[in-house]
């Protein structure tokens, strides 16, 4: 059944008017009055709300819009058992579009986009504001076919020295961990730490990497330098890579 994502507060028996992006997609899809759909609008456990979806029924259908008739919430459980957060020195292209997709499909739960020194996409005023706006589309439509009911925070790009700034000002939460991912030797392997903690937030470079000057800088903002193996991969590789080993161990 079609999933589709809505910001709006979903109760049974209430009628609402689909978002524009949900409507189109509706009306891509070729769907009539009557066709069932699933609805979701991805809010968390602060908010409230347990994780799931409703059913819902097309009520009517204008050259534009959509209403629909909502139907029963059922519990879901798509979510990862471990909050993982990425701040990733955005690759250049479309490959950040890929990663932001496949780190929602992955269970990732917020995505913080950096700009280092080594960073070929530089994002600043309308543009980042428009990037944002795509980055969080490509999330919303991640969820809608991979099953998830949250939808991750994607944050705007700042600098890492900011963000790094802010990481030593705010003490990391009981059981979880900054890791860095690094090809430096001897370092530990994702794999032993995944069994100590909760949650986990991590770090990986642009095409090229960190500099020595801001591998330091992590360290010393808490940072635990950790390899994923003996192979160099790609910037957008690397983290997903990560975020798999995070599911499933």
């Amino acid at each position: 059944m079609p999933r589709f994502f809505t910001p709006q507060h979903l109760a049974h028996g209430a009628t609402l008017e689909l978002e524009a992006a949900a409507a189109r997609h509706v009306q891509v899809l070729r769907m009539q009055p009557g066709d069932s759909i699933t609805l979701f609008n991805g809010l968390t456990d602060q908010e409230g709300e347990e994780e799931g979806e409703h059913s819902a029924t097309i009520h009517a259908m204008g050259r534009s819009n959509v209403s629909v008739l909502v139907g029963n919430f059922a519990k879901t459980h798509a979510e990862s058992a471990r909050a993982t957060h990425l701040a990733i020195g955005m690759p250049a292209n479309d490959r950040m579009d890929w990663l932001v997709e496949k780190a929602t499909e992955l269970g990732v739960t917020s995505i913080q986009p950096l700009t280092t020194e080594r960073s070929v996409l530089r994002l600043a005023g309308e543009r980042a504001e428009k990037k944002l706006l795509h980055w969080r589309g490509i999330a919303i439509a991640a969820c809608e076919q991979c099953g998830r009911s949250r939808v991750p925070l994607i944050h705007a790009p700042v600098n890492l020295s900011g963000y790094l700034k802010n990481c030593v000002d705010a003490a990391p939460a009981a059981q979880s961990v900054r890791l860095l991912l690094s090809l430096q030797p001897g370092t530990q392997a994702l794999a032993a730490l995944v069994g100590q903690y909760d949650a986990f937030t991590l770090l990986s470079g642009p095409e090229g990497g960190l500099s020595p000057a801001e591998v330091a800088a992590a360290h010393a903002a808490g940072f635990l330098a950790t390899t994923l193996g003996p192979r160099v991969l790609r910037s957008e590789t690397a983290p997903l890579a990560a975020l798999a080993c995070l599911q499933l161990l």
